[in-house]
């Protein structure tokens, strides 16, 4: 399999000293972490040297290597050597500037460096002494992003892995209020429990779904409410499903709003939702886990405008913000909710400190937290919000640039607006202008040829029924000339197919 491009460093010999006892001496841990970051530094900087797609057969890794683990230790060098050879062609290089796929997440140098010390550090922030640090820093770190994003005060946050769980967490919280001692009690035995219903829009995350198969409502408890044009939830209908439930006899329970869904960043109107949220009485979750960013960019700040109504609300920092996955934050009105759904305390865990401080581990089903909040106080620190708010403004101004591209090219359209950094088009030539299928099955194989080209990447969704190409911007390291070649490379290849 071919490995390292030409330029690439690779990985020194690196002498093996550990005796039967004990862990890597420091002379060789210095010597092999020397090399990991210089490995990595030209591997950050010239990571579109790399296919981006994998380039690997299913199997192909697992084939590659032993089936058992080595009876003795091997030197370290050996694996890193079996990174380039085994690993790295399995890769897919979420960290190239031509990623376009999905959300193009982005581990930023500094956000590296700080998961790196994470790890020595080796801090479990269950309680606040198994980690003052990890805990405090988080509530300040995350005290700082709230006010970058425009939240009022009232909000306090937590960090988790994703947005599924930030919103299992939230939703939980929207039960516990609604089900005074449901933690103890279960669903099954409560009149007051049957017919509860989340809603949300058709162009929702499926991880709202599944939070709502976890809490143990049954899938049938999400309402999907239709969207206008520019796929935001539509109000109206959002009132009309909560009066038809209601009349038959079921319970509305929670909302659920995004600003900068999955498949077009659309934004929802979370005002006027609030507005029916305050009238009939339920919990307002907003998932802003991709579009929450944009809005420390004054210009966008009306992506969050009526979240400071809501109950709660989820941001990915590792979405868009520079930081390595995976890193999200659940920001909650009334945390106390949250912990009453959560909260035991072993006799084993009890310490003198509480209720003086605040526990990380009362806030989730997880006992054991990592030191995240480390990689964003490092970005936020090296970046500095100035900093941040220039580069999110800059892939924005990307993503308007290629929408004027494609609407002014004969054969392509634009399938939905362009809010955010994700651009939505699809090709369609006008001798297929009046056969939906063939130009579906036309950009099935326009993306299928480009991403095993290993150029560029992206992904797909569906809009009102037509197959979309997806382009998301969101690298650092992604500029104007990286998004001129994948433009080429579309075109020329869409003429080809």
């Amino acid at each position: 399999m071919t490995t390292r491009p030409a330029g690439d460093p690779g990985f020194p010999d690196i002498p093996r000293h550990v005796g039967p006892l004990g862990d890597m001496p420091a002379d060789e841990f210095r010597a092999a972490g020397h090399a990991l970051v210089d490995w990595i530094a030209e591997y950050l900087q010239h990571a579109e040297r790399y296919p981006v797609l994998a380039q690997v057969a299913p199997g192909e890794i697992a084939r590659s290597l032993p089936t058992q683990a080595p009876e003795e230790g091997e030197a370290f060098g050996d694996i890193l050597a079996d990174v380039e050879r085994v690993i790295v062609p399995g890769l897919t290089h979420w960290n190239s500037p031509t990623f376009f796929a999905y959300f193009s997440i982005c581990a930023s140098g500094p956000g590296v460096l700080a998961d790196f010390l994470s790890s020595a550090l080796n801090q479990q922030a269950m309680l606040w002494r198994t980690s003052p640090a990890a805990t405090e820093l988080e509530a300040v770190t995350l005290g700082w992003l709230r006010q970058l994003m425009g939240l009022p005060a009232a909000f306090e946050g937590v960090i988790y892995d994703t947005a599924s769980i930030s919103t299992l967490h939230a939703l939980a919280a929207a039960r516990e209020r609604a089900l005074r001692g449901v933690r103890r009690t279960g669903l099954a035995s409560r009149e007051d429990a049957r017919g509860l219903r989340v809603y949300c829009s058709e162009q929702a995350h499926s991880s709202v779904d599944k939070a709502v198969i976890l809490l143990g409502l049954g899938h049938d408890a999400v309402v999907k409410v239709p969207t206008d044009d520019a796929f935001r939830m539509d109000p109206v209908a959002l009132a009309a499903a909560i009066a038809d439930d209601r009349a038959a006899g079921h319970r509305p329970l929670a909302v659920v709003a995004t600003t900068g869904t999955t498949s077009t960043t659309s934004v929802d109107p979370v005002p006027a939702i609030a507005d029916v949220c305050e009238r009939e009485d339920l919990w307002l979750h907003v998932d802003a886990a991709y579009g929450g960013a944009a809005a420390i960019v004054p210009d966008m700040a009306w992506v969050l405008e009526g979240a400071d109504r809501a109950d709660s609300l989820v941001v990915n920092p590792h979405k868009w913000m520079l930081t390595p996955f995976d890193l999200s934050v659940l920001f909650c009105k009334d945390m106390e909710l949250l912990r009453e759904a959560f909260s035991l305390v072993p006799e084993y865990l009890t310490t003198s400190e509480a209720p003086e401080v605040r526990n990380l581990m009362d806030t989730g089903v997880q006992l054991g937290r990592r030191f995240r909040s480390l990689k964003l106080w490092f970005i936020l620190r090296y970046f500095g919000a100035d900093g941040m708010r220039t580069r999110i403004a800059e892939h924005l101004r990307l993503a308007q640039v290629l929408a004027g591209w494609i609407d002014a090219e004969p054969g392509f359209e634009r399938l939905a607006p362009v809010p955010m950094s994700v651009v939505c088009f699809r090709a369609c030539p006008r001798t297929l202008h009046d056969q939906p299928e063939a130009i579906d099955a036309l950009n099935e194989r326009l993306l299928l040829a480009l991403n095993t080209g290993g150029q560029i990447f992206l992904s797909h969704t569906k809009l009102r029924g037509a197959y979309a190409l997806r382009l998301a911007i969101g690298h650092a390291r992604t500029t104007e000339a990286h998004l001129a070649m994948a433009w080429q490379l579309i075109r020329e290849t869409a003429a080809r197919v």
